[in-house]
């Protein structure tokens, strides 16, 4: 397992860059428009892990930019940890055979949500490409938001 990022949704994607980055030092490594979804993805590292985020995209923060305007109250503006895992099918398996919820199933074998005690939204995804699709997972519907 390897840890991935954690994303934050932001108001205002330039107020939030200038603090991230001109002010806290972080420097964007990738950006992500999506015109479909209406939302911008924004990666950033730390000085010192710059080239492992550059090379293998982790670790990161993720800034989330909603296009359309919504105010994120309640700890609405966190959104979740990303760890890569070997084998998500087997990890969502584990997950599922000791009591945990799997939010979002493996559908694709590349990406589940699920959900710590604590209520935080972890997202799984394959390392490498996805795997095939499998039973029970395949068919398997949304249990819960992630």
């Amino acid at each position: 397992m390897r840890y991935l990022h954690t994303m934050v949704r932001v108001k205002d994607l330039d107020a939030s860059l200038a603090f991230y980055t001109t002010l806290f030092g972080l420097e964007e490594i990738r950006r992500h428009e999506n015109e479909k979804g209406r939302f911008t993805l924004v990666f950033l590292a730390a000085r010192d892990d710059l080239d492992r985020a550059r090379n293998e995209k982790a670790p990161c923060l993720e800034l989330t930019y909603n296009w359309d305007t919504e105010d994120y109250s309640g700890g609405r503006n966190f959104g979740h940890l990303a760890y890569e895992v070997d084998n998500i099918y087997a990890t969502c398996q584990n997950l599922m055979d000791n009591g945990i919820t799997i939010n979002r199933p493996p559908r694709d074998g590349n990406m589940a949500f699920v959900r710590s005690p604590d209520g935080i939204s972890i997202e799984i995804l394959q390392k490498g490409s996805p795997l095939p699709a499998a039973e029970p997972w395949a068919s398997m519907g949304n249990t819960g938001a992630w």
